[in-house]
């Protein structure tokens, strides 16, 4: 199983990135060894999603990557509507 994960960094930045292992990618960047998010001292995992293989996770993960922290916070929050609204704009 592969996982595509957002963190919430010092509660104002978004990390999007993606692992086979979530327990362990998790305590990686908890334990500031992971370049990205190791500046921040605050990190809290607001979002999951599943996926069976690598490439598609991959493929999610570049979507979600290039979209606005509004398009995000949308996602994290499960408002459809928005999310909808926003991709329009």
């Amino acid at each position: 199983m592969w996982y595509v994960y957002i963190l919430l960094c010092d509660q104002k930045t978004y990390y999007v990135g993606l692992t086979s292992n979530i327990d362990n990618r998790l305590r990686s960047h908890k334990s500031k060894e992971n370049i990205a998010t190791k500046e921040f001292s605050g990190l809290e995992l607001v979002y999951i999603e599943k996926y069976k293989t690598r490439r598609a996770t991959e493929k999610r993960e570049r979507q979600i990557k290039g979209w606005s922290k509004a398009k995000k916070k949308a996602l994290i929050e499960g408002d459809v509507e928005l999310l909808k609204k926003l991709s329009k704009s």
